[in-house]
């Protein structure tokens, strides 16, 4: 039995939510898959401008863009093939810049679908109804 004079000690028991942190994840994982894949589209972009404008061809810059945009191009680079060679890249370049963002978008929304609770999920559309 406590004296009166003596304080009450309380335990204080810090509980961590497990959802919150799983929900924290989830959107972290969806978000750096949606900076490369528009890190990846507008890299395409931009070297579909340089080609299109007749930038340098030997130029750091203009080197270092093609490089990588020779690399993330899923293998359209020859999949159409007008007599221009810029259409050619506008065409292919651009479809793969697309691409890019469809699967960026596929990919978190299957992530987000498969990996969290249905209340903590993007709403895309939701119905409201007032009743009387």
């Amino acid at each position: 039995m406590p004296r009166v004079n003596e304080p009450v000690v309380e335990e204080v028991v810090e509980r961590r939510d497990d959802t919150y942190r799983k929900v924290r994840t989830v959107h972290s994982v969806c978000a750096v898959i949606d900076i490369v894949c528009w890190a990846f589209a507008i890299v395409l972009l931009v070297h579909i401008f340089l080609v299109i404008a007749d930038a340098n061809a030997t130029n750091g810059f203009f080197q270092f863009v093609a490089g990588w945009a020779d690399g993330i191009t899923l293998g359209l680079e020859g999949l159409f093939t007008p007599d221009s060679p810029k259409v050619a890249v506008l065409f292919n370049e651009g479809l793969a810049a697309v691409l890019w963002l469809l699967i960026g978008t596929l990919l978190t929304s299957l992530i987000t679908r498969l990996a969290l609770p249905v209340d903590h999920r993007r709403a895309w559309y939701r119905r409201t109804t007032v009743r009387p």
